[in-house]
């Protein structure tokens, strides 16, 4: 979860408590733990209508895949979001491991960022493949002579089976990856920066888009049931992330200030 603590406070709505965890209604807060808990739902629901884009048979493992995948995270990340925000209320940190000032046990912090790398790993993968694509078509049209984009070598090491290295490929998906990591370790209000940067993608990116492609690729007419539903769903999301995008901004100028 990212930092759902905040040194300031804006109009209350009203109080309210669970477990001796005060939730105050009107705090910008209270606006971003509830943003992030509707991301991780509502994230769920916008995969299922970007699957069923995927009409070849060649996409049908990948789809299989994206639906295991995503219902697994969609389960820890409701988990994380509740539990921490029922036990915590609006004091809960930014890393609910260590975020306490407490560090043991050791190996399950230690076996907590081992996850979190391995998540990571994968996760740029996926997410970075279509900045690699641009970048690298680019590049080899405009120089399609040059040996180094264009030209690959069979490299084998040891035991490993031999594969293909293309120079560019290594090249900037090494500083790609360098670079992006370097800008996220010295970048102040992590948490805060990251809330923002999720609020203003969230709904164009994981719901607008997904919506509007399976309303094409399935001939959906308006003002039908599924038109009417999608379109409400699609509105709610609008609000949550307008919501969101106010505290986590609030967030930031507060983290700045303080």
């Amino acid at each position: 979860m990212d930092d759902s603590s905040c040194h300031g406070e804006s109009a209350k709505l009203g109080d309210s408590s669970y477990n001796g965890q005060s939730v105050e209604l009107g705090n910008s807060s209270c606006h971003r733990q509830s943003a992030e808990l509707s991301d991780s739902s509502c994230h769920r629901l916008s995969v299922e209508l970007s699957n069923e884009c995927f009409v070849k048979t060649e996409n049908r493992t990948m789809k299989k895949a994206s639906m295991i995948s995503i219902s697994i995270t969609t389960f820890f990340y409701l988990c994380c979001g509740c539990f921490g925000y029922a036990a915590f209320g609006n004091e809960t940190p930014g890393n609910l491991l260590t975020g306490f000032g407490f560090y043991e046990p050791y190996w399950l912090v230690d076996f907590a960022n081992v996850c979190v790398i391995i998540h990571l790993v994968g996760g740029y993968q996926v997410y970075s493949q279509s900045v690699f694509a641009v970048v690298e078509r680019w590049l080899s049209e405009k120089y399609p002579n040059s040996e180094f984009m264009n030209n690959s070598y069979r490299l084998k090491i040891l035991f490993l089976p031999a594969y293909n290295v293309n120079l560019l490929r290594l090249g900037f998906r090494t500083a790609y990856v360098v670079t992006t990591t370097g800008i996220a370790m010295i970048f102040p209000y992590f948490n805060q920066v990251l809330g923002v940067l999720g609020a203003l993608n969230f709904w164009p990116l994981t719901i607008y888009f997904p919506v509007k492609m399976y309303f094409v690729q399935q001939k959906i007419a308006p003002w039908t049931r599924k038109w009417v539903i999608l379109q409400t769903f699609s509105i709610i999301c609008l609000i949550v992330t307008l919501v969101a995008l106010v505290g986590s901004i609030e967030g930031l100028i507060t983290a700045k200030l303080s």
